[in-house]
C-alpha cells in the first residue's frame, strides 16, 4: 500500500536571530513531517528549538532557511494574506496561555476565527456550539474565561483549534499549567482529535505527555538529536 503523503513537512529548515558576532542559530537544517492522523510530540531542554520549529510550521513565523510545506502549499512563498487565510482553515493553535479574548464568552472565543473568516454569526455560533460539546462544556457556553477554571480553559483553547475541520492542531506545552489529572483529560482529548483527516503535533517537556504520540521527536540545540516511537504505540 503506498504511504499517503505527508501533511506537514519540514525539509533543511534553519532559523538565525540576529546577526554575526552576535547571531543565535535555533534550528539547524531540520527535515520533519507529519501524516494525516498522526500525533508527534516535540521533546528537548528550554533552549532547543522546540518552539521556534512549532511557530514555524503553524506559519507564525518565517524561516532563515528551507522550507514548509503543508499539503500542497509552501508557506515561506505565501503573502501574509495568504498565510493567514492558511492559518484560519487550516491550522489550530493551542497556547501555552490559552490565549483567550476575556471579553468574549467560551461560545465567542471558539466562533470568533470562523467569523474573521467571513463565515455569519449565527452559523458560526453553531458551530463553535457544536465542538464545545465533544470537549465536554457544552453547558460553559456563555461563560467568559475568568469563571472557568484551568482545564476548562484548555479545553475551550483547544475547541478554538478544532472549530471549521482544521487539518492541524499545534499544542505548545498543553498540559504545562494544569495538575495531572486533568492534563491527562486534555491528552485524551487530544489523541481523539487525531482523526484520518487532521494530526496532532505537542511540544512538551513532560515524558508522559509525549507517551501519548504515536512518534516523538527529540531536539537537542537546534538539530535533531533522535526520532522514535514510544512504548505502546500503534
Amino acid at each position: 500500500m503506498a504511504i499517503a503523503p505527508a501533511l506537514l513537512e519540514v525539509t533543511g529548515l534553519g532559523r538565525r536571530y540576529g546577526n554575526a558576532p552576535h547571531e543565535v542559530v535555533a534550528l539547524h537544517s531540520i527535515d520533519f513531517a507529519v501524516q494525516l492522523g498522526e500525533m508527534v510530540a516535540i521533546m528537548g531542554p528550554s533552549g532547543s528549538g522546540k518552539s521556534t520549529l512549532l511557530t514555524i510550521a503553524g506559519g507564525l513565523e518565517a524561516p532563515s532557511s528551507g522550507t514548509v510545506r503543508l499539503g500542497n502549499q509552501q508557506l515561506e512563498k505565501l503573502s501574509s494574506t495568504e498565510l493567514a487565510e492558511v492559518r484560519r482553515r487550516h491550522i489550530g493553535f493551542v497556547f501555552q496561555g490559552f490565549n483567550l479574548l476575556t471579553g468574549l464568552t467560551a461560545v465567542e472565543n471558539i466562533g470568533a476565527p470562523l467569523e474573521l473568516d467571513g463565515m455569519a454569526p449565527k452559523e458560526a455560533r453553531r458551530q463553535a456550539q457544536e465542538v464545545l460539546e465533544a470537549v465536554g462544556l457544552g453547558d460553559r457556553a456563555n461563560a467568559f474565561p475568568d469563571d472557568l477554571s484551568g482545564g476548562e480553559r484548555q479545553r475551550v483553547a483547544i475547541a478554538r483549534g478544532l472549530v471549521g475541520d482544521r487539518q492541524m492542531l499545534l499544542a505548545d506545552e498543553p498540559t504545562g499549567a494544569l495538575d495531572t489529572e486533568t492534563g491527562a483529560s486534555i491528552m485524551q482529548l487530544l489523541r481523539s482529535a487525531c482523526t484520518p483527516n487532521r494530526a496532532v503535533v505537542v511540544v512538551t517537556h513532560d515524558p508522559n505527555v509525549a507517551a501519548w504520540a504515536d512518534r516523538v521527536v527529540t531536539l537537542r540545540d537546534g538539530n535533531v538529536e533522535s526520532t522514535y516511537r514510544p512504548a505502546g504505540a500503534a
